[in-house]
C-alpha cells in the first residue's frame, strides 16, 4: 500500500477521531498545546489500550505491507553474513536491521506518502470543527437558555468531529471581530455572542493574538458591567484561562481582575465576593495583589459608628484562613523577596493593620497571625519592624509583638474566640505553633525570643504562683497555659543563647523580692509541684502533665554541666526520686482485682500511675547525662531502675526526648565509666545486648541473605557491618571500672567443646572465644576464625591501652604469655618452633599488641609497628616479637643497660606492670638494675599507709575488694623522680598526702576514704571523675566547643579519656619530661590545673579530634594515639587564662570534696 485513495482518507478521518475521543480525557487536562504534544508523542508508554486502537492497528498493518519485504531480505543477508544464527546476539540483529531499513528507500517513500495523507485528514477534521463550531452557535443564539460551562472545561459540541477544545484553531483576524464586539457601546446580545466564541477560543491564542490590549480593555469593561451574564462569561473566560495557561499570559490576565477588583470595591464598597486567587510567583501578580490588599474604606475608618465593611484582607482570609498563600509566596527566595522588598517600600501599611485589627474577629485574626509568623521568620521580614500603630504611642517591636502572643496562651488574657472549638484553629495552638516555628530557627530565636521582656512574660504566671497569688481562670486554663509556658522554656533551654539567658541572665524579681535567673524561678515552682506546696492546687490534684513540663524544663538544664552547676544546690535529684518511690508504691500497692468487686483503681488511672513513674524514671537518667549529675543519681538509690528504663527504650530504638538529637549513646557511655553504672547495664541486659548483635554480625552475617549470594570477604580488620558493635563495645569497656567489674575475678570457661549455635552473651564469652584462643576447640567453633580473631586483638589492644586495665587481664589470664607463644607457634615449621615467622593478619595484630603491652613511653619514646603490611619486596620489615624484652628496635635510644638484657620471658603474672615501670626507669637513667624490688617495697608502704584511712563499704562492687584495684601510677612516677630512693618517695608521698592536690593526683589515695563524704566514699564514683572530669565536660564545652561536639557525635565522652589520662598519669601519652611538668604545675599552681590541661591537651588534638570523628574512630584514635607535639609550657598562658575564668569555681568545687579532711 504504497498510496492512499479516498476512502482510506475517509477512513483514516474516523479513525484518528475515534482516537481523539479516547485520548480525550489525558489531553484536556494538559495547561499547554506543548504538553498535550508530548502526552500523545507518549502514548504508548503511558496507555495500556494504546495497541488497541484501530488507528493503531491500521498504521501497523500499513507499515507491514510496506517494508515487510525489505526487513526479511535485510534480516537474511545480516545473519547470512555474520554466520550465526539470530539468538545470542539478538539486540545487534534488531538495531542493524532497522538502521538499514531506515536508510531504504521504501521507507522514505512510505514516511512521505503518509505524512501528505495525514495533512490533508487532519485539515478536514479542523475544518469539520469549525463547521460544527457555527453550527452550534446558531442553535445558542435561538436557544433560551444557554447550558453553563464548568471553570475547567468548554461547551462543545457533542458532534463526532469535536474534540477538546485546547486544540482547535481560531485566527487574529477572528480575535480582531471578537474585541470588536465586546466594545461597550455595541448591544448586549453582539457582546454576549463574541464571550461566547472567546470562551471557545483556546486561552494561548487568544492572549498572544496583537489585539489582546483592546480585548483585555473590553473585558474589564464587561466585567463591571450591571449584566450579570455579561460578567460571568468573562469570569469563566479568566478561570479558564487561570487553569491552562503558562505563567507569562496568566499574568496579564491575574493583573486585570486585580485592577477591576480594586476599582470595584473602591466605588461600591461591597460587603462580599469570591474570586480565584492565583499562586504564581510573578512579580507584577504579587504587586497586584498587595495593592489590592492594601485597600480600604476610608469611610468605614472615620466613621465609628458605622457598620464595618468588608476589606480584601478579610475576604482573603475567609477564602484562606490559615494564609496559605503568604506561606507559598515566603518559601522561594525568588518571590519572598519581592514580598518584603514591596512591603518596604510600598506596602508596609498592611503589617499595620494585620497588627491593629488584631481583634476584630477570629477569621481575621488566624489569618493576620499566619501572615506575621511567616513575615518573622525571615530576616527581611523582621526587618519591617519596629511598626507605627494608631491608638499606640511606640512603635509595635518584635519583642513587643511576642509579649502579645504570649499573653494569648497566658493566664491573664481572657480569649473571646472560645466559640471555635477546633483544636487546629484554637488561638492558643495557632499562637503555639508559630512560637516552636521561631524556636526552631536559631535566628529567629535570637531576634524574638532570647529576651528579657520575654522571658519576664513567661514566668510572669509562675511567680505570681509562687508568691501565692490566686488566679482568676479556671483550672483547665491554668494546666493548659502551663503546660505551653513550660514547653517554650525547654525549647529555649535547648539551644546554648537560650540556655544561657536562662541560667545567668538575673532580671526577675522571685518572691522573696531578690534578683534571680529563671532558673531559680522555674527548679523553685518545680520543687513546689512536687511537694505540693502551691496554695492554687490546695483542694485539688496537681496534673502530672504540668509537673512532668517543668520538671523537663529543668531537665534540659541539668542534664549540662553549667545547668547542674547553677541548680545542683536545689537537690532536685532527691525530689523527683522521692515522688519516684511514692508513685512506684502506688502502682504496688494495687491489689489483685476479686471477682464481682469494684475496682480500687481503675484501667485509666493505673495507666496514669505507671505513665507518671515512667516520666520521672526518665527525668531521674538524664542526670547520667554528665559526671557530677551520675553521682547524684547513684545516690538517690534509683540507678538500677532508670538503666533498665533506659534499656527498654534503647531496644525500641526510641529517642531520647523531643529536644534530643542524639541517642542514648553519649548516656551509656557516661554510665559505663563507673562501676555501679556498669553493674546496672549488666543486670538491665544492655551488655548482653551489645555482644549477642555483635556475635550476629561477626559469626552469623545476616539470616535473610540467600546462600547463592555468599558475603565477600572483608577487606578491613573491622568489617563495616561490625564497626557499629566494636565501637558500642569500645565505649563499654573504655574505663578500668567496666574491666574490673564485668572480668574481675572471672575465670575464662575453657570448654572441651563448643557448640556452633552456641553465642556469646557476655564480655567474658567474647574474651574466651575471641581473644584468649587457646586451643584448636576454639578455632574450629568459629566459623570466620581470622576475621573473628583479629577483631578480638583489635579491641584486646584498646583495652591494653588503659594500663589498669591490662594489668588485670594479665593477672588473670597470663595475656602476655599466650600471645608470645601464637608468634612461636606461627613458623614455617610449628612442630620444632624453628623457621621463620609467617607474616599474616594475626602476627601482625599480635606483634602490635606485644609491642603496646611490653613497653612504656611516650610518643618520642617507643616505637609501636604498624598494622599494614608496605609495598616492595619486604612487605613487614619490623622485628616479631615472640619473647620479651622486646627488640631494641622498638625502644628508641636504648641505654647500653638494656640491650645486653637478653633471655626467655621474665614478666611474672602480678608484677608485669613494676617490671614495665623499672623498664622505663633504665630507658631514662633514672633506676639502677635492681630497682624493681625497691619500687614493690614502696607501692606496699603505700597500699598499707592508705588502707588505714578507708571506710568499710558493704558492697558487692570488685572496685571494694581487696583495696584499690589498679596500679598506683602517681607513686611510681615520685619513684622515678626521686630516682629510685624508696626513702625520699615515701617521705613526699606522705608530707604530699596532707594537700588538696593529693586528693586528684594520686587516685588510690581518695579510693573509699575517710576524708570523703560517707555518700560518696560508698558510692564506687571516684572524685576524679565526678568533680574533675565533670569540669573538663563543662570548660570543653564553653572553650572548644567543635571538640566538645565531636565527642557527642561520635556518643565517646571527654570524662572516659581524661580519666584515662588522670589515671596513670599520662604515661603512654606524653613524654616524660611533660609527664613531670603535669605533676609540678598541679601540685604548686593547684590541683585545678589538673582540669585546664586536659581542656589545653584537648584543644591541641582538635584537627585531629575533627578528622577521626568524620572516619568515625575517635575512641580508637584517642586511646591508641599518643598525644604528639604537645608541650606543657606552650600551653601555659593559656592554663593561666582558664585560671582566671575559672579558679573561683573549679577550686571551690575541689575543696568541698573534703569536708572530713583535717
Amino acid at each position: 500500500m504504497s498510496q492512499f485513495s479516498s476512502e482510506d482518507e475517509a477512513e483514516l478521518q474516523s479513525l484518528l477521531r475515534e482516537l481523539l475521543k479516547g485520548v480525550k480525557d489525558r489531553i484536556s487536562g494538559a495547561p499547554s498545546v506543548e504538553c498535550a504534544e508530548e502526552i500523545l508523542l507518549h502514548l504508548e508508554e503511558t496507555d495500556k489500550n494504546f495497541h488497541n486502537y484501530e488507528f493503531v492497528k491500521y498504521l501497523r498493518e500499513y507499515v507491514e505491507s510496506s517494508l515487510g519485504a525489505v526487513i526479511e531480505e535485510e534480516t537474511e543477508n545480516f545473519t547470512r553474513g555474520d554466520g550465526h544464527a539470530v539468538g545470542s546476539g539478538q539486540d545487534t540483529v534488531v538495531h542493524a536491521v532497522t538502521k538499514r531499513t531506515r536508510e531504504s528507500t521504501q521507507y522514505k517513500q512510505m514516511m512521505q506518502t503518509l505524512k501528505q495523507t495525514m495533512m490533508v485528514v487532519v485539515e478536514s477534521l479542523i475544518n469539520k470543527f469549525e463547521e460544527d463550531q457555527l453550527k452550534k452557535e446558531e442553535m445558542d443564539r435561538k436557544s433560551q437558555h444557554e447550558q453553563s460551562s464548568s471553570h475547567y472545561t468548554d461547551n462543545c459540541s457533542d458532534s463526532d468531529s469535536s474534540f477538546n477544545q485546547s486544540y482547535a484553531f481560531i485566527k487574529h483576524e477572528q480575535l480582531q471581530v471578537i474585541s470588536e464586539k465586546l466594545d461597550p457601546g455595541r448591544p448586549r446580545e453582539l457582546r454576549l455572542e463574541a464571550l461566547q466564541s472567546l470562551c471557545y477560543a483556546p486561552p494561548s491564542d487568544v492572549l498572544s493574538c496583537e489585539s489582546w490590549t483592546g480585548l483585555r480593555r473590553n473585558l474589564s469593561a464587561a466585567l463591571t458591567d450591571p449584566d450579570p451574564e455579561l460578567s460571568d462569561k468573562v469570569l469563566q473566560f479568566f478561570a479558564k484561562t487561570f487553569s491552562s495557561s503558562p505563567l507569562n499570559v496568566t499574568k496579564d490576565v491575574y493583573s486585570s481582575i486585580g485592577s477591576i477588583l480594586s476599582l470595584f470595591l473602591i466605588g461600591l464598597n461591597i460587603n462580599y465576593f469570591f474570586f480565584f486567587l492565583c499562586s504564581r510567583y510573578m512579580e507584577e501578580i504579587i504587586e497586584n495583589t498587595l495593592s489590592f490588599l492594601a485597600l480600604h474604606s476610608e469611610q468605614a475608618m472615620s466613621s465609628p459608628g458605622s457598620e464595618k465593611s468588608l476589606e480584601p484582607v478579610h475576604l482573603i482570609s475567609l477564602l484562606d484562613i490559615k494564609a496559605t498563600w503568604f506561606k507559598k509566596w515566603m518559601h522561594g527566595y525568588y518571590s519572598r523577596t519581592v514580598v518584603l522588598r514591596l512591603l518596604e517600600r510600598k506596602y508596609k501599611s498592611l503589617c499595620n493593620r494585620h497588627f491593629k485589627q488584631y481583634y476584630l474577629e477570629f477569621v481575621y485574626f488566624v489569618h493576620s497571625l499566619c501572615v506575621l509568623g511567616r513575615l518573622v521568620m525571615y530576616t527581611n521580614g523582621r526587618k519591617l519592624f519596629p511598626i507605627k500603630v494608631k491608638k499606640r504611642r511606640d512603635p509595635v517591636t518584635l519583642t513587643d509583638l511576642v509579649v502579645i502572643l504570649i499573653n494569648i496562651i497566658g493566664l491573664y488574657v481572657c480569649v473571646c474566640f472560645c466559640v471555635y472549638t477546633l483544636d487546629s484553629l484554637s488561638p492558643t495552638n495557632l499562637v503555639m505553633e508559630v512560637l516552636r516555628t521561631l524556636c526552631d530557627r536559631t535566628e529567629c530565636a535570637v531576634e524574638c525570643l532570647y529576651q528579657i521582656p520575654v522571658i519576664e512574660t513567661l514566668l510572669a504566671p509562675v511567680i505570681t504562683l509562687l508568691k501565692g497569688n490566686a488566679i482568676p481562670p479556671k483550672l483547665n486554663s491554668l494546666e493548659s497555659g502551663l503546660t505551653h509556658i513550660a514547653d517554650m522554656l525547654a525549647r529555649i533551654a535547648t539551644t546554648e543563647r537560650g540556655l544561657s539567658l536562662l541560667l545567668y541572665d538575673r532580671n526577675l524579681v522571685s518572691a522573696e523580692g531578690e534578683n534571680i535567673s529563671a532558673a531559680h524561678v522555674v527548679v523553685q515552682f518545680t520543687q513546689r509541684l512536687l511537694a505540693k506546696e502551691l496554695h492554687v492546687f490546695s483542694e485539688l490534684e496537681i496534673p502530672p502533665a504540668v509537673s512532668g513540663a517543668f520538671i523537663f524544663v529543668c531537665r534540659q538544664m541539668y542534664n549540662t554541666c553549667e545547668g547542674l552547676q547553677v541548680l545542683r544546690p536545689y537537690s532536685l535529684h532527691e525530689c523527683i526520686a522521692k515522688a519516684w518511690r511514692k508513685t512506684s508504691s502506688m502502682s504496688e500497692r494495687v491489689p489483685t482485682p476479686v471477682p464481682g468487686a469494684p475496682p480500687a483503681i481503675t484501667s485509666q488511672e493505673l495507666q496514669s500511675v505507671v505513665a507518671w513513674e515512667e516520666m520521672l524514671l526518665d527525668n531521674l537518667l538524664n542526670f547520667a547525662a554528665t559526671p557530677k549529675g551520675l553521682l547524684l543519681l547513684q545516690q538517690t538509690g534509683a540507678i538500677n531502675e532508670c538503666v533498665t528504663y533506659m534499656f527498654s527504650r534503647f531496644t525500641k530504638k526510641l529517642q531520647v526526648s523531643r529536644c534530643e538529637k542524639f541517642g542514648y549513646g553519649v548516656m551509656v557511655t557516661q554510665v559505663a565509666s563507673t562501676a555501679p553504672g556498669i553493674v546496672a547495664l549488666q543486670s538491665s541486659g544492655f551488655v548482653q545486648t551489645i555482644v549477642v548483635e555483635l556475635w550476629s554480625a561477626l559469626e552469623c552475617g545476616r539470616e535473610d541473605v540467600r546462600v547463592v549470594h555468599p558475603k565477600s570477604t572483608p577487606m578491613d580488620p573491622i568489617d563495616r557491618s561490625c564497626l557499629k558493635s566494636f565501637l558500642s563495645l569500645v565505649n563499654l569497656l573504655s574505663s578500668p571500672y567496666a574491666v574490673w567489674e564485668l572480668l574481675g575475678h572471672r575465670a575464662l570457661p575453657n570448654k572441651m567443646e563448643y557448640n556452633l549455635r552456641e553465642m556469646a552473651t557476655s564480655v567474658l564469652d567474647l574474651m574466651d572465644r575471641l581473644i584468649i584462643i587457646n586451643s584448636d576447640t576454639k578455632i574450629h567453633s568459629l566459623f570466620n576464625y581470622e576475621q573473628s580473631h583479629t577483631f578480638g586483638l583489635r579491641l584486646l589492644s584498646l583495652l591494653c591501652c588503659n594500663l589498669d586495665s591490662f594489668l588485670l587481664l594479665e593477672s588473670q589470664y597470663n595475656l602476655s604469655e599466650l600471645l608470645l607463644q601464637g608468634q612461636r607457634d606461627n613458623v614455617t615449621d610449628p612442630p620444632s618452633g624453628e623457621g621463620e615467622f609467617i607474616i599474616d593478619g594475626l602476627s601482625v595484630e599480635r606483634n602490635h599488641v606485644l609491642v603496646r603491652i611490653g613497653s612504656v613511653g611516650g610518643p618520642s619514646e617507643r616505637r609501636l609497628p604498624p598494622r599494614a603490611l608496605q609495598k616492595g619486596n619486604d612487605p613487614y620489615p619490623w622485628p616479631i616479637v615472640s619473647t620479651y624484652p622486646l627488640p631494641k628496635y622498638y625502644i628508641l635510644d636504648v641505654p647500653k643497660a638494656l640491650r645486653t638484657k637478653q633471655g626467655k620471658n621474665r614478666l611474672l603474672k602480678h608484677k608485669v606492670l613494676l617490671y614495665i615501670c623499672v623498664m622505663y626507669g633504665k630507658f631514662l637513667k633514672l633506676l639502677r638494675e635492681d630497682s624493681e624490688q625497691d619500687l614493690c617495697l614502696l607501692l606496699k608502704h603505700c597500699q598499707e599507709f592508705l588502707s588505714q584511712q578507708r571506710v568499710s563499704v558493704s558492697s558487692e562492687l570488685s572496685c571494694f575488694q581487696d583495696g584499690y584495684p589498679g596500679h598506683d601510677w602517681f607513686a611510681s612516677t615520685v619513684f622515678l623522680l626521686m630516682h629510685g630512693d624508696v626513702g625520699r618517695s615515701l617521705s613526699l608521698l606522705l608530707r604530699f598526702s596532707r594537700l588538696l592536690p593529693s586528693a586528684f593526683l594520686w587516685p588510690p589515695r581518695l579510693h573509699s576514704s575517710v576524708h570523703l563524704p560517707i555518700e560518696i566514699a560508698q558510692s564506687g564514683i571516684h572524685p576524679i571523675y565526678s568533680c574533675t572530669a565533670h569540669y573538663v565536660e563543662m570548660l570543653l564545652k564553653a572553650e572548644v566547643p567543635l571538640v566538645f561536639s565531636a565527642f557527642r557525635m561520635s556518643g565517646f565522652t571527654p570524662s572516659q579519656i581524661c580519666i584515662q589520662w588522670l589515671g596513670q598519669c599520662f604515661w603512654n601519652y606524653l613524654d616524660w619530661p611533660e609527664v613531670c611538668h603535669y605533676v609540678a604545675i598541679c601540685v604548686i599552681m593547684g590541683p585545678d590545673y589538673q582540669v585546664y590541661m586536659c581542656i589545653s591537651a584537648l584543644r591541641h588534638l582538635q584537627q585531629d579530634i575533627l578528622q577521626h570523628t568524620q572516619t568515625q574512630d575517635l575512641q580508637v584514635f584517642l586511646k591508641e594515639e599518643p598525644i604528639h607535639g604537645f608541650r606543657v609550657s606552650n600551653y601555659l598562658e593559656y592554663m593561666e587564662g582558664l585560671e582566671c575564668n575559672y579558679r573561683s569555681m573549679v577550686l571551690s568545687d575541689m575543696r568541698s570534696i573534703l569536708p572530713r579532711s583535717s
